[in-house]
Formats: structure tokens, C-alpha cells, sequence
């Protein structure tokens, strides 16, 4: 079995050089990102879309001693060990692979966009041109060949970290302790339960919320109804109607046949 593996982003230790973001257009071959208009701010984009996958998000706030601070927070796929989106997905064109990593299958997916709708943080986005749901898959092939992920590859602040799971947790546990000690009393890791945790974990400074993620992100039960009971029988249903078609066409074959005699 693999072992499982994490990504770990520091945003205290995060200078927002952006290295990350232009390795991982290089390394999947994705083109500029013309969607977003400059507006003067230092983030590149607003959002997430289906050609930027890794998006460094700048944060402003004022700590509990007054003290004015920059944060950048680098956001992209979670890689939910409960993955919704996985779930969610009718062509099972999304995959959790035995790492952790969760990739989706492009000849699968048919666009349907049912998990951008799934997921607590909304991650995936739909490609209009190609009509493919597009995502970070974690750089699983480059793991495949015993190599990093481009954007903790190239990471020149040693913001990003890769390891196993249990490395990256006893790390993220490490510099929480060391920043508490800093005066940043909310400091947490973040890895939410309520989807079975995450491989892409974080560092925080403040609570998740500074930094617009969800508190206690769930995957929906409906999720679980719909994967263990729903599609099961909507594939029965499908199988039996098909059976019954042809049922149908063989009696009326053998039914002209004995008009015939």
C-alpha cells in the first residue's frame, strides 16, 4: 500500500514571490490567465479557474496586539481524504489514489460540474472550452517517480513542505507552537475532520476564518446516499431496462417467426 503523503503550506513563513504558481503552469502546460483584469492589486487573481490550479491569495489584518500584518495564503485543492467531489462525480471520473492525491480522469469527465457544486471549498472549476472540470491533482505523476510537487519544488521560502502525512503533521504542530510562542495565540494547523482531513495542510497564524475557510467543512451526507444507494440502483435500473429491451426485441423475433409457420 502507499503511503500517504501531504503537502504543508506556512503562511507565516509565505512572501508571496509567486514562484509556485508560474511552476505549476509550467509543469501542466497551462496558459496565462487573462481572466481577471489588473486592478492594482499585489494578488493575481480573484479566484480559482481552470487554468490557474494554485493561486496565492494576500490577506490583511490586525493581530490582537495591534500590529498590521500581510498574510498570503496559498489556495488550491484540498485533497480531502472524504472527497466530495469524488463522490459526487456520476461518470467516477474523479479518483482518490492510495497517497491521498485526488485526480480527475479528463476522458471521464463529461463537465456536468457537479463537483464544483459538492465541494466545501469550492475548488474545481469547469473548463467552457474543453468542457472538463479542471483541479490540482498534486503533481501525482511527478510523485509517481519518487519526485516533489512543482510548487513545493521550487519554493524559495520554504513556505511549501512535502513529506509523508505524518511528517508534515508533526512539522505543521512544530511552527504552530513556535508562533504561539511569537504572540499569535489562534495559530492552528489546519486539517478539518469533517472530511476525513486533508492532504494539503496549513500553518495558520489566526483562525481559519481570517483567511475565508470554513471552521468545520463537511462532506454532505447526501453525498453518502447518493454514492452507496442512489447510483448502485440507477445502474440496476439502467442494466435491467437495457435487459428488458432486448427482451423484448428476441420475443417479438420469436413471435414472427411462429406467424410465419
Amino acid at each position: 500500500m502507499a503511503q500517504e503523503i501531504a503537502m504543508l503550506h506556512d503562511v507565516a513563513r509565505c512572501s508571496a514571490c509567486r514562484a509556485c504558481m508560474v511552476a505549476c503552469k509550467q509543469w501542466h502546460d497551462l496558459p496565462a490567465d487573462m481572466s481577471t483584469p489588473f486592478e492594482g492589486q499585489y494578488q493575481s487573481h480573484k479566484e480559482l479557474t481552470p487554468t490557474t490550479w494554485n493561486l496565492i491569495q494576500m490577506n490583511e489584518r490586525v493581530d490582537s496586539a495591534g500590529k498590521f500584518h500581510w498574510d498570503f495564503f496559498k489556495r488550491q485543492c484540498m485533497h480531502c481524504a472524504d472527497p466530495a467531489c469524488a463522490k459526487g462525480c456520476p461518470e467516477e471520473a474523479i479518483e482518490k489514489l492510495e497517497n491521498g492525491a485526488v485526480v480527475i480522469d479528463e476522458e471521464k469527465c463529461v463537465g456536468c460540474g457537479y463537483c464544483t457544486h459538492n465541494c466545501p471549498f469550492d475548488v474545481p472549476k469547469v473548463n467552457k472550452e474543453t468542457n472538463k472540470s479542471t483541479k490540482c491533482d498534486l503533481c501525482f505523476d511527478r510523485i509517481a517517480e519518487g519526485m516533489e510537487p512543482a510548487c513545493s519544488k521550487t519554493c524559495t521560502a520554504d513556505a511549501i513542505r512535502f513529506g509523508t502525512k505524518e511528517e508534515m503533521l508533526k512539522r505543521a504542530e512544530e511552527r504552530v507552537a513556535i508562533l504561539k510562542q511569537e504572540g499569535h495565540q489562534d495559530a492552528n494547523v489546519y486539517n478539518p475532520q469533517g472530511v476525513g482531513g486533508i492532504h494539503m495542510l496549513y500553518v495558520l497564524p489566526e483562525k481559519p476564518s481570517v483567511y475565508n475557510l470554513p471552521e468545520n467543512p463537511q462532506t454532505p451526507d447526501s453525498i453518502n446516499l447518493w454514492k452507496d444507494v442512489v447510483r448502485p440502483l440507477g445502474k440496476l435500473a439502467g442494466a435491467g431496462a437495457i435487459v428488458g429491451v432486448l427482451g423484448m426485441a428476441a420475443l417479438k423475433g420469436m413471435t414472427s417467426k411462429k406467424e410465419e409457420k
